[in-house]
């Protein structure tokens, strides 16, 4: 890490944030120069969105100073952020698609002709100008065509040269490729790279590691809200990126593997993906669960291993290669019909699509036997009850009692209470994305103890976790994801090093 070159257009120093007693960004620092791509990575929960939102003025620092061209500024919102040459674009394209290309770049701020300048909208001026922006990333459309017309990749485009149209001479591009397939993603990254040689700052927040590499000058990383340091792109390998995000160096040994019985290893395949993957959200995969066996999937932030629930849940409509269960091929189109065929799901986000807070704990544990059974097989209360009171006795789930709303709970008896609600139907496998996260260390204990006695049951398990000590500590295997895409399978007790140094490997494995 050297002292970079060049003058600073942009420059962000001694920033802090504060959310109560939490230090969100703590003496956090940024610069970015005219005509560069300079990536700002770190782990989920690094700061990374906060110091957007204080460089954008959604939020505003408690402490520190942001400077623009050498002059101190401090935006009080977005607009004024655009004001002053400062321009976002999201991850979710924010545009209207009932209105047309042209009216989504210029909405709010249409020139205007006739007397005073305020008589009507200047429509000629407000396609041509379109057209021109547009020009600029590479893109030749009819700007008079519907939003709704257009590709995910060329709203993004659209998204990109509405942000342009007010002058910016800085523009941040948080998590652009997310829903983007590879062409789509080169052709974003060769319209960043035409807005760079016109002298465009460009801040690109990513969690992918071969995009930071493809198209950076500089990367900034960041770590629990702190400022880590700075590198030219070329000059710190996927490897030595990784141990900076993590805190501390990794050497690639191994621990030994799990055992597994011969019984399940021998096993036939309970349920088993052969090129199952989602255009623009996931490659193809293979992957294999037996009976009685937990399957760790490991990869960072943004790897794919959600999108990979949701396809085998029939969340999400594969669109690409098969899925078997028993080895019968079957097409799940809705989890209705994977719950059928005895799967379950734990979601990432508990709180959004897991527990209903205004429920009671009794209610939420019956919920998925209630959907199995139908609404002509009623659940009576007292089935309910007797079904609660059973899994709060066998998961330890701490509560009042079963009335009390879930809402009310820990989060750890919270994810008890999910995994209750499954085991209430008797899956036959079991996929669980992020079971351990935002509980206490107790908690997470007893759910990977739980996991390791259903396994024995005979139930298959599908573990995710961001912590790959937990992948480690309960799998049996583990598959690898990376860029959504699988990079390999390990044996269970392969060290977390060997894992990151599958992550980190430049060319692709197995």
């Amino acid at each position: 890490m050297g002292d970079p070159a060049g003058q600073s257009l942009l420059e962000l120093r001694g920033i802090d944030k504060r959310f109560d007693a939490v230090a969100a960004l703590s003496d956090v620092r940024f610069s970015l120069r005219a005509g560069e791509i300079h990536a700002l990575m770190g782990q989920n929960g690094a700061g990374k969105s906060t110091l957007i939102k204080v460089l954008t003025g959604v939020l505003d620092a408690d402490a520190g100073e942001i400077r623009l061209g050498g002059r101190a500024i401090r935006p009080a919102s977005p607009l004024d952020a655009q004001k002053l040459g400062i321009s976002t674009v999201y991850q979710e394209v924010n545009l209207c698609p009932n209105l047309s290309v042209a009216e989504n770049i210029f909405a709010g701020r249409y020139p205007r002709c006739g007397a005073m300048q305020g008589w009507r909208i200047d429509w000629t001026a407000v396609h041509r100008r379109s057209s021109e922006l547009l020009a600029r990333l590479g893109l030749n459309i009819d700007v008079a065509q519907l939003l709704s017309s257009c590709s995910v990749a060329v709203q993004q485009m659209i998204a990109i040269a509405r942000a342009l149209n007010v002058e910016a001479r800085v523009l941040i591009l948080d998590e652009p490729t997310s829903s983007l397939d590879d062409d789509e993603v080169q052709k974003l990254f060769a319209a960043m790279r035409r807005l760079r040689g016109e002298g465009m700052a460009i801040v690109f927040v990513t969690h992918f590691l071969n995009q930071m590499y493809a198209v950076s000058d500089r990367v900034t990383v960041l770590r629990n809200g702190r400022w880590v340091g700075e590198w030219a792109c070329a000059e710190l390998g996927p490897q030595a990126l990784i141990s900076v995000m993590l805190g501390r160096e990794f050497a690639v040994h191994d621990q030994g593997a799990a055992p597994l019985p011969p019984s399940v290893a021998d096993a036939p395949a309970l349920l088993e993906a052969e090129g199952l993957g989602q255009s623009g959200r996931l490659h193809p995969v293979d992957l294999r669960l037996r009976a009685g066996e937990i399957v760790g999937l490991a990869g960072l932030l943004g790897a794919g291993r959600t999108e990979l629930a949701r396809l085998l849940f029939g969340l999400e409509a594969a669109d690409r290669g098969r899925l078997c269960i028993d080895g019968e091929v079957v097409k799940f189109s809705s989890p209705g019909d994977a719950i059928a065929h005895g799967l379950g799901l734990c979601p990432e986000d508990r709180k959004t699509d897991g527990i209903v807070a205004e429920l009671t704990l009794r209610e939420n544990i019956a919920l998925a036997l209630q959907a199995q059974r139908g609404v002509w097989r009623f659940l009576s209360r007292a089935e309910q009850a007797a079904l609660a009171d059973r899994f709060v006795m066998a998961l330890g789930i701490q509560t009042a009692g079963i009335e009390t709303p879930i809402g009310l709970l820990s989060g750890g008896n919270q994810q008890k209470a999910m995994i209750a609600r499954w085991l209430a139907v008797a899956p036959r496998l079991l996929i669980l994305d992020e079971p351990t996260r935002g509980i206490d260390v107790a908690a997470k204990q007893e759910i990977m103890d739980e996991l390791l006695r259903l396994a024995e049951t005979g139930m298959a398990v599908l573990f995710i976790s961001s912590e790959m000590s937990e992948v480690v500590r309960v799998s049996h295997r583990i598959a690898v994801l990376r860029d959504r895409r699988k990079v390999g399978e390990l044996p269970g007790g392969s060290s977390e090093d060997t894992i990151y140094a599958l992550i980190a490997a430049e060319h692709e494995h197995g």
